[in-house]
């Protein structure tokens, strides 16, 4: 003991150097990566006023790793695969956007983003239908399933096998069998009962794939999230919405233990379908299943019953951690900006990107009618009161805050003038713009907007309003809790 004592005073009195170049090389680094100011700010104030567990927050959540540059390769060789088929689509897809600027004006730049970023082809002539919650899509999506003759592609954060899961599972079983190719894609950290339930599963014959596997070796990945909610089939049908595979979307199921949950997904039909196959195909692209050609029968070019065709122009705005830009946000900030009468917006998770928030604030002020939806209660403690010191900023420049107290409010949706609709997985949140795989429909269709609207003031009557004065009201506490929450706003 006496040989090692000397080292063990020594430890004790200079351990302080290493862990203080520690220090200062992980704030260089988040200094060098030159990100966000305010995400910068709030990671140097975790590191600092959270020792250990500061530092290892940020290896966790923080540090821009090396997945992220093999995603930028990734998103890179698919788009010069897509290539010439872009330039082959340039002069359709310019007709269709002059179509539907004759439709709604300005707000028509979202889909010449979409065009100009090569984000999807803006296409016309669709079938759209709203679907309400997980007791309207599911019957849906079954019948729809049962009816496949070539393939099925399925793309979920969350996929339980629960009673709704097991049954989705059994019919995609039952599909497989009779030769359909069925492609299945969870996110593994999202969807951890399922890949479970498949790795069992010895004699499927479902392709099932887990994204961005989680293990000891990549935890530092697992801040990379597929939170999209994809299904194609037979490359005709389309579903695209909040609403994942679990007991607990729907509000009719046996199984079902918890509070009422309001939500919405949207099935497509058309054109619109090709520009969903190839967002699934390039998720498929980043799990181990085996590549496969966008040939015939999964893109198909016109329309199979031209007879009972819709008139709804659809693009998609697809985003993940690699993203040139925060597409999602880029293209609600067009809409906002082009906004004349009403913008309406329902979110879980409101902790919005500086942008957003300055929108939102102008809109209201310049005299447009601005409305947000929000839970009353969350399913978060920390992102209820983060979210909570967003909204006096708000309040204060005349947008309407509404708090849905009939359960959780998960619906992800925007509608502006009545015109055009937004319908995804996009959550109004820092997380949901800038670090997971989203993706979201946006609709040029007024029967669509209609019903969207419609639903939102169904929606009004089981909310409270919340005023200036109820925010000012609440307990010092409380709002104390806000503010020290609202520091980690960038990280949550």
């Amino acid at each position: 003991m006496e040989t090692i004592k000397p080292f063990v005073d020594f430890a004790l009195s200079w351990y302080w150097v290493p862990l203080a170049i520690l220090y200062i090389g992980v704030i260089s680094a988040i200094l060098i990566e030159n990100r966000n100011p305010t995400k910068t700010i709030a990671w140097i104030l975790v590191i600092i006023f959270i020792p250990f567990i500061g530092l290892i927050l940020y290896y966790f959540f923080g540090q821009k790793f090396v997945k992220v540059q093999k995603i930028k390769k990734i998103n890179k060789q698919q788009a010069l695969r897509l290539e010439k088929q872009w330039e082959l689509l340039d002069p359709l897809m310019e007709s269709f956007i002059q179509d539907i600027h004759a439709e709604i004006g300005d707000l028509s730049k979202v889909f010449r983003l979409m065009k100009r970023e090569r984000l999807s082809s803006p296409t016309l002539d669709n079938d759209v239908r709203l679907l309400v919650n997980g007791e309207e899509k599911f019957e849906a999506l079954k019948d729809d399933l049962r009816a496949a003759k070539h393939s099925i592609h399925m793309e979920y954060y969350i996929f339980q096998p629960d009673h709704v899961g097991l049954d989705i599972l059994n019919i995609l079983e039952e599909k497989a069998a009779e030769g359909v190719v069925v492609r299945l894609v969870v996110d593994s950290f999202g969807s951890p009962d399922l890949v479970k339930y498949m790795r069992r599963a010895k004699d499927s014959r479902i392709d099932f794939h887990a994204f961005l596997p989680v293990t000891f070796t990549s935890l530092a990945n697992s801040n990379y999230r597929n939170h999209r909610k994809i299904v194609v089939v037979d490359g005709k049908v389309g579903y695209i919405g909040g609403i994942n595979i679990s007991d607990r979307y729907s509000n009719t199921s046996a199984n079902r233990k918890a509070a009422y949950w309001r939500d919405i997904s949207l099935r497509i039909e058309g054109l619109a379908i090709n520009m969903l196959q190839i967002n699934f195909w390039s998720s498929w692209n980043q799990t181990d299943g085996a590549p496969f050609l966008l040939e015939d029968g999964y893109l198909h070019m016109i329309r199979m019953h031209k007879e009972s065709s819709g008139d709804a122009g659809v693009g998609f705005v697809s985003s993940d951690p690699a993203s040139v830009g925060p597409y999602n946000m880029e293209a609600m900030l067009i809409a906002i900006g082009e906004a004349n009468q009403h913008v309406r917006l329902c979110t879980p998770y409101y902790i919005p990107s500086e942008e957003l928030e300055r929108a939102l604030i102008v809109a209201a002020a310049s005299g447009v009618k601005v409305e947000l939806m929000i839970p009353s209660t969350s399913d978060s403690y920390f992102v209820q009161h983060a979210s909570f010191s967003f909204l006096k900023p708000l309040l204060e420049r005349g947008v309407e805050v509404l708090l849905y107290k009939k359960g959780f409010l998960h619906a992800k949706t925007m509608t502006v003038d009545g015109k055009l609709t937004f319908i995804g997985t996009v959550n109004l949140d820092i997380r949901s713009f800038y670090i997971n795989y989203e993706i979201a429909a946006v609709v040029s269709d007024t029967s669509l907007c209609l019903q969207t609207e419609r639903l939102f003031d169904l929606d009004k009557l089981d909310c409270d309003v919340l005023t200036l004065e109820d925010w000012m009201n609440r307990p010092r506490w409380k709002r104390g809790v806000d503010s020290v929450c609202r520091l980690m706003a960038p990280l949550l």
